[in-house]
This record gives structure tokens, sequence and C-alpha cells, in this order.
């Protein structure tokens, strides 16, 4: 019971830092978040260490866990290594990929489909991150897999964000579409363009992830008052 509360705990207090309710440098109280949650200080301690393993927060011996939010600067530099892990990602696992391989993405789409249907946006976030998830395992490649996989960890509620703007389900799920079909094929090249194209995060798709975030913490200040 306590490590199914767990995941759910991380999540909350990931919104809790994109949105700005909880702010860079703030000190994170576990006997104040047991309170809120209604829970031990366990499974808190226990989602702080997840959060710190993503790049979230900070722990401090003796001090305790402090918020981080990338700035801007550093939000686009992290994006654009993102891009780039997942592009040789795409390209690996359209050369080595198996059976097994195409099962898992193949149940991560259905997953991600069901999710569009039904417009339930946080189980389409949880698919997406699988079929991610999936690729990357493909590589056949412990390394890149294991960057991959703690990047996509630290960068998890900002793509959250990204996939509340107008229409972004369905321009993802097409996408993923296209990704899969390259993979299944073989075809590296084509599965890292693709891949390229879906995940890259600068222009006007940056500046709306920013605006989503001004947006969040406007939101979050207004219901405070």
């Amino acid at each position: 019971m306590r490590g199914e509360r767990t995941p759910r705990l991380r999540e909350a207090l990931e919104d809790d830092i994109v949105s700005g309710r909880l702010r860079p440098g703030q000190r994170l109280d576990e006997v104040g978040l047991a309170a809120r949650f209604g829970v031990s200080r366990t499974p808190i301690r226990e989602a702080l260490i997840q959060l710190s393993a993503s790049g979230l927060i900070e722990i401090r011996p003796r001090r305790g866990a402090f918020v981080v939010l990338l700035g801007p600067r550093e939000l686009l530099e992290s994006f654009e290594l993102m891009e780039e892990l997942e592009v040789a990602c795409a390209r690996l696992a359209a050369q080595r990929m198996g059976d097994a391989d195409r099962a898992a993405l193949a149940s991560a789409h259905a997953a991600c489909g069901a999710a569009l249907a039904g417009g339930d946006v946080p189980t389409y976030y949880s698919a997406n991150a699988a079929f991610h998830a999936a690729i990357h395992a493909a590589t056949g490649n412990r390394v890149i897999h294991g960057e991959a996989s703690r990047l996509q960890r630290a960068l998890q509620p900002y793509n959250r964000l990204q996939l509340d703007v107008p229409r972004r389900l369905e321009a993802s799920f097409a996408e993923h579409e296209a990704i899969m079909a390259a993979l299944c094929e073989g075809d590296g090249v084509g599965a890292a363009e693709r891949m390229r194209a879906h995940v890259q995060v600068q222009g006007e798709r940056f500046m709306a992830l920013l605006a989503a975030l001004q947006a969040q913490a406007e939101a979050s200040s207004a219901s405070a008052l």
C-alpha cells in the first residue's frame, strides 16, 4: 500500500514544483507534507528521494530537501540534450529491437490511443513516458538507456505541461504512429528524423512551454489570495 502511495505523492509534488506552488529554493518540510497528504513521513521521504534522483529537488545533509527549478536557459539546454539522446535511441532501436521490444512499444502506443480517445491526459502522460521508455530499452545500450531515462525523469513535469497545450495530444499520437512505423521497418534514419521532429522543443514550442509555466504560476498565486 505504501509503495502505491509514493508515485502519487511524487506526481503531486512535481505538479506543485512546476506550477510554482513550491518555489525554487523553498525547503520541503516532511512533517507538514505528511500532514497535508494524510500519510506518515516514510512515503513522503521516499517521494522526495525519487524527486532528488530526477533533479527536481536537492537533499542537503542535515538541512533537508529544497526545490530546484530550471531557468529558461537550463531548461532549453536540457531539452536540447534530451532531443539528441532520443534521436540516438530511435536510430539504435530501429536496428536492434526484437519481438519483446516491439510488443512493449505496441502496448504503450495502444495505451496512448485509449487515453486519447477518452480525453484522459494523465493516463496519456504515463503511456507517453512508457512509449519512450520502451524505445530507450530497445537500444540494447545500457549507458544511453540510463542517461535517457534519467533525463526523461528530470523533464517529466515539463513534458506533462506540453501535453496540456491544445491539440498537442492528437499531434503527439500521430507522431508516435510515424516513429513506430519507422522502427518496425528497421529504418534507423527515418526513425531518428521522426523522433527529432517529435521531441524538438525550440522556437514557438519552447515559448508555449514557458507561457504554460507562467500561467500555472499566476493561477497558483491567484488561488492563494
